[in-house]
């Protein structure tokens, strides 16, 4: 439960009240960094799939998400590994193989998922 007094649940007025939330290291500057690493269309089922699974392979994504091209989930991987939302595990084999799996950082930002599915889910869309 968030603390009424907490400054970031409004604007403030005055200047130097308002950096709290909408200053460069603000609430709204924070949230916003968030959105963008989970933006994307393919982000979160790979997230998600992710989270299910200890760790997968390319191909397997690909059979698990039909309508996701090779080019497509390489790019997004390649974003949440450089947010450092996933890990490539690289096992120097031939023939070549490749595993991804959630970082750290991945795994405490899957609560946060899983409670704004539930959020969606308890105020359907009008």
């Amino acid at each position: 439960m968030v603390d009424e007094t907490s400054t970031h649940l409004k604007v403030p007025i005055r200047a130097q009240e308002r950096d709290v939330c909408l200053g460069p290291d603000g609430a709204v500057a924070h949230v916003t960094r968030v959105i963008r690493m989970i933006q994307g269309r393919w982000k979160l089922p790979i997230l998600f799939r992710l989270y299910a699974a200890s760790s997968l392979r390319s191909s397997q994504f690909l059979r698990d998400m039909p309508g996701i091209s090779q080019k497509v989930l390489t790019q997004h991987l390649r974003e949440l590994e450089k947010d450092h939302l996933v890990e490539r595990i690289d096992f120097a084999e031939k023939p070549l193989r490749v595993e991804y799996r959630l970082s750290e950082r991945g795994r405490q930002l899957m609560p946060v998922l899983i409670e704004a599915r539930r959020f969606s889910a308890e105020h359907p869309a009008y």
